[in-house]
């Protein structure tokens, strides 16, 4: 059950042994779109919670990437949620809905309410993980970064009139960050895998523009901070300088770093098996710790 499975995530210690971390589903019972009861359909985040002497009450959502058809959540998910954990941020991987042999595709509109409910739960349960619900920000990774962007983008208050209290929270992320990620929809910049997992082979050209997060930014969006390579052939580098450039027309603060060198999927870039050897894209989580320090996201700040 949803309930005693968060009961559980709060008496657990606060840094369980790795492997052996708490597993939070989002909704009790069958969760919105579903289109069965396979695992595939129970979306969830695993808590890597910040040590208690370096906790300052910041915590992420992280999408890793894999084109909505695959999760790399191992360097673009367990090994950033560690990274975060040094910087003092609690950090909550998601496990999205994404196309699978017992979970068909076009998947839209469900991976987006799995970003929005992570958010609202960790709002709602702000207390408990020791966070500040006015510091919780998503990280995304390639097509995660578009999940990310969708967040920042498509959001709401909250407070719908329903029995459901985790619903009556805001799901708009304070921050974001998102690396080298899929931002449009458009043939010919976006990433054709993920743009077919999500909307399907053929998706309605008002869709397309909806779910071209560079068109729906708003002086709402929250403050983003965005790395991404200029060698990179999976996801075009235009989609980064299409959102910053949105950002900067609609006054949103940004910050965008392209590197010259590095292939797509480089996560932190400090793992060669990943960069192929690239040293240079090892600094970018340096330029984001950077970010969030000048933004005071790593100032300790009491939970709610």
């Amino acid at each position: 059950m949803f309930t005693s499975s968060l009961l559980l995530a709060t008496l657990l210690p606060a840094q369980p042994p790795a492997g052996n971390r708490p597993v939070v589903p989002l909704w009790e019972g069958k969760a919105p779109h579903a289109v069965g009861d396979a695992s595939a359909d129970r979306p969830h985040v695993t808590v890597y919670k910040a040590p208690a002497d370096k906790a300052n009450g910041t915590a992420v959502v992280i999408c890793p990437g894999g084109g909505y058809g695959f999760l790399a959540d191992d360097h673009e998910g367990k090994q950033v949620a560690e990274f975060m954990n040094g910087l003092g941020v609690t950090a909550f991987v998601l496990k999205y809905r994404i196309v699978q042999k017992d979970r068909p595709g076009p998947l839209h509109p469900a991976p987006l309410e799995d970003a929005q409910r992570a958010i609202r739960l960790i709002r709602h349960k702000a207390g408990e993980y020791g966070v500040n619900p006015n510091r919780v920000g998503i990280v995304g990774f390639s097509a995660g970064g578009h999940l990310a962007s969708s967040a920042a983008t498509h959001f709401d208050k909250g407070g719908l009139k329903n029995d459901d209290t985790v619903e009556k929270q805001s799901c708009r992320p304070d921050f974001a960050i998102l690396a080298y990620p899929v931002i449009s929809m458009e043939a010919g910049v976006t990433h054709g895998g993920s743009r077919n997992n999500l909307l399907g082979a053929n998706p309605d050209a008002k869709l397309v523009e909806l779910m071209s997060n560079d068109k729906q930014v708003t002086k709402d969006t929250p403050p983003t901070f965005i790395f991404h390579t200029s060698e990179d052939k999976a996801v075009l580098p235009e989609n980064a300088v299409r959102f910053y450039a949105a950002c900067k027309a609609a006054g949103v603060p940004c910050e965008l770093h392209i590197y010259e060198k590095g292939r797509h999927g480089v996560g932190l870039g400090r793992d060669q098996k990943w960069t192929g050897g690239e040293p240079s894209v090892a600094t970018w989580p340096d330029r984001l710790a950077d970010w969030m320090r000048s933004r005071g996201l790593l100032t300790a700040a009491a939970a709610k």
